[in-house]
């Protein structure tokens, strides 16, 4: 995250009197770029610094971004239906298990749908969340239909009363256009029963550039409303969920930061931009 520490000060030294800072601001525009934040926001983001010298990189993201956001969930009539999706590898599973520990500490009753019937481990990993967060979980035979299972949670949600029913799918990759089709079938299949108040799209930290086109190809699919970034307590520039917010429209809504359960919060932009800048 040094990077935007290093554009700050060459920010600094293009606002210094008698600095011809042209070619210098394109140097800032393909930095920013680079700490994946996207051409769009970047170009936005520059003409806005370049216009006001009295606005810093950190209030000028800000004010792009949009602090004023709304980042809570979804308040459905009960059960909330949230749709978890990704691609492999992302953290999708664990996201639904500290999810599910933050709704039932908010004093939520939560159900877990275990529709990722493909990856063996995938029911006996979040079976462990689920008892760990205090959840009730629906599950059902490997190689089971998911839209099956994702439909039998929601009747669970409604027969004890959950607040919420969050479901698991399986990791896909983005351009499998089949594996697409079965989440777009996910999603109707739900809808018989009660509509989707969200779909979270779980997105690691780390992707760069990449998870703006997973998210616009999952976004086509099944629609967006929100973003979780995860493992930004490693190295990750962190920029790409702001792309993501720009060019999608799907606000981050939770952030990862580290393996332990209650390592997921609720995302403030002010804070987390700050961060970004400042590490």
């Amino acid at each position: 995250m040094a990077l935007f520490s290093a554009i700050t000060s060459l920010i600094s030294k293009l606002r210094e009197p008698g600095v011809n800072a042209d070619l210098d601001w394109n140097e800032i525009e393909n930095q920013l770029i680079q700490s994946d934040l996207g051409p769009k926001l970047s170009v936005e983001l520059v003409e806005l610094l370049k216009k006001n010298s009295k606005v810093s990189l950190e209030e000028g993201l800000l004010e792009l971004l949009g602090n004023e956001r709304d980042r809570n969930l979804f308040k459905n009539k009960s059960p909330n239906v949230i749709l978890i999706v990704g691609v492999n590898g992302v953290g999708k599973t664990t996201t639904v298990g500290k999810l599910a520990h933050y709704l039932v500490t908010t004093g939520n009753k939560v159900v877990i749908g275990a529709a990722d019937t493909f990856r063996a481990a995938a029911t006996g990993q979040v079976s462990t969340w689920a008892v760990n967060a205090g959840a009730t979980l629906v599950s059902g035979k490997d190689g089971a239909d998911p839209a099956a299972i994702a439909f039998d949670a929601v009747a669970k949600g409604f027969e004890i009363g959950a607040d919420f029913v969050l479901i698991d799918t399986a990791g896909r990759l983005h351009t499998k256009a089949g594996l697409m089709d079965e989440l777009s079938k996910i999603r109707r299949v739900i809808e018989k029963r009660t509509p989707v108040g969200e779909v979270l799209l779980v997105i690691d930290g780390t992707t760069g550039q990449n998870g703006l086109a997973q998210a616009k190809i999952f976004g086509e699919a099944v629609g967006l409303s929100g973003v979780v970034v995860t493992k930004l307590d490693g190295s990750a520039k962190g920029g790409i969920a702001f792309a993501i917010e720009r060019e999608v429209g799907a606000p981050i809504k939770f952030v990862g930061i580290g393996e332990g359960i209650s390592d997921l919060q609720p995302f403030e932009a002010a804070p987390y931009i700050a961060s970004l800048i400042r590490s």
